[in-house]
């Protein structure tokens, strides 16, 4: 536990240890952290718990800044087990205590638990009075479940924003102000490309809502990783520049490879790019090899995408297949693309990665490049032509 004002106390986990959240679907190099805060004003209230498995190390050391039963009030802004994992064993101590979550996050606590706790639906502009303070409730649907909510503290003027704002990033400063910056702004973009991005224009909406109703916000206190306390707008535009087609001058260039041939291709299309216009940044990356999160997160920071694979089986390599499906999920918007890659006989592969871009809602800006076998010298100067033409487009 931490104090972070007189009224406020963190009494979340740090998880040194996790690698993989979302199952195995989310990198998380740098750990994370499943914040819950505890209030105590002239009621007692406490705003999220903590993933399953750190739950009943969560109750007890609970237990030892509260007594139980003296919380009033249990505020769960979001359903998704690494926040409300631990409620089962908490309400084993308190099983009456009043949980107050949207209406979809009743239908989801109950799915999970299948536990009729004592509910109490609210919506945005929902009150409770705490004491000197007062909770407003401000529902943030697809931000990023139906049943997302942020609670915002008027007194202190503190917002509870749940998974908007977060990073999957453990620090045992847990200030914005205290922790290296790019490392935090590199977790901040990646959690909001991997995880944020389909929902970009509910994340403009909310954000346009939050601004109009004219509060002050002197902390922003996520789920996941550091708070924001040293000017805490500036992850708020931060947010609202990501969320309307954020691009960088960067070309990320991806493939797989089975006898280095697409690499070849990679790497000399590279070239074409960089002899074109030395200002542009080019990151390549074996999509095999590499964190598909990390990569997600330079396509998220790109202008355009150029995709490659051997062709194997009439199809692609399963790594490629892969990472265009994440690619089709998240909704990229305001990107160009266009696919390479070598085949032996038969040469699927850049009809196939072009059909994905194009469903994936990219422009697709070239029929893409092909080369048979091994890519001799001529081959590989029509790389490099092709590398310069894709700055034409």
């Amino acid at each position: 536990m931490f104090k972070i004002t007189d009224t406020v106390s963190w009494v979340g986990k740090i998880d040194w240890e996790l690698i993989r959240f979302h199952g195995d679907e989310y990198s998380t190099h740098k750990g994370s952290s499943y914040n819950s805060y505890l209030i105590k004003d002239e009621k007692t209230v406490l705003i999220d718990t903590v993933w399953q498995p750190f739950s009943k190390e969560f109750v007890a050391n609970l237990k030892n800044e509260v007594d139980l039963k003296k919380i009033d009030y249990i505020i769960m802004n979001h359903s998704e087990v690494d926040h409300a994992g631990a409620l089962a064993d908490l309400m084993k101590e308190i099983p009456d205590t009043p949980i107050y979550c949207t209406k979809n996050g009743v239908k989801i606590i109950k799915g999970l638990h299948h536990k009729d706790w004592n509910f109490v639906e609210v919506k945005t502009g929902d009150t409770l009075d705490i004491g000197k303070n007062k909770l407003v409730f401000v529902e943030a649907r697809m931000l990023h479940w139906p049943d997302t909510m942020m609670t915002y503290m008027s007194g202190e003027n503190i917002l509870f924003s749940n998974d908007a704002f977060g990073q999957h990033y453990a620090s045992e400063l847990m200030y914005n102000d205290k922790v290296d910056n790019d490392e935090l702004y590199y977790e901040a973009i990646k959690y909001f490309a991997n995880i944020l991005t389909p929902f970009s224009k509910f994340v403009i909406n909310k954000i346009d809502e939050v601004v109009a109703l004219n509060i002050p916000i002197n902390m922003i206190c996520p789920s996941h990783g550091v708070i924001w306390r040293d000017n805490p707008s500036q992850i708020i535009n931060k947010y609202v520049e990501w969320a309307k087609g954020y691009q960088e001058n960067q070309i990320t260039i991806i493939y797989d490879t089975m006898w280095n041939g697409t690499r070849r291709m990679a790497e000399t299309i590279a070239e074409g790019i960089k002899a074109k216009d030395d200002d542009i940044a080019i990151k390549i990356y074996n999509c095999a090899k590499r964190d598909k999160n990390d990569i997600i997160t330079e396509i998220f920071k790109s202008k355009m995408i150029l995709v490659g694979s051997s062709t194997i089986n009439n199809g692609i390599l399963s790594a490629t297949a892969g990472l265009l499906e994440m690619i089709k999920g998240l909704k990229f918007i305001n990107k160009k693309a266009a696919a390479f890659g070598c085949y032996g006989w038969s040469g699927e592969s850049i009809k196939i990665i072009t059909e994905e871009l194009q469903k994936a809602k990219f422009e697709v800006i070239s029929d893409g490049i092909r080369e048979l076998w091994m890519p001799d010298d001529e081959a590989l100067d029509r790389c490099r032509k092709f590398g310069e033409s894709i700055l034409e487009n």
